[in-house]
């Protein structure tokens, strides 16, 4: 499974260094990188694998919220996807 989420963010290179901060707990609550891009300064869109989707959606639901109030996140749209 995997998820993509859509960040709507204030200034990128903030956003950028708390994401880098936050590798090791996303990656604690069953979240793997795959890709991160930059749409715009206040856009950015990440793939993540996803190895236990309720673990990933309890820290969607909790510790992301510490996140993003440091990396100057107004709004993250995830989604999980399977391959069809």
């Amino acid at each position: 499974m995997q998820m993509l989420v859509h960040y709507t963010i204030s200034d990128y290179p903030t956003f950028r260094s708390a994401f880098d901060n936050d590798a090791e707990d996303r990656s604690n609550n069953s979240l793997s990188l795959l890709q991160l891009w930059r749409e715009s300064n206040t856009s950015a869109w990440a793939l993540f694998n996803v190895a236990d989707p309720k673990k990933a959606k309890d820290y969607l639901d909790g510790a992301a919220g510490v996140f993003n109030s440091q990396a100057g996140i107004s709004s993250a749209e995830a989604h999980m996807l399977e391959t069809a």
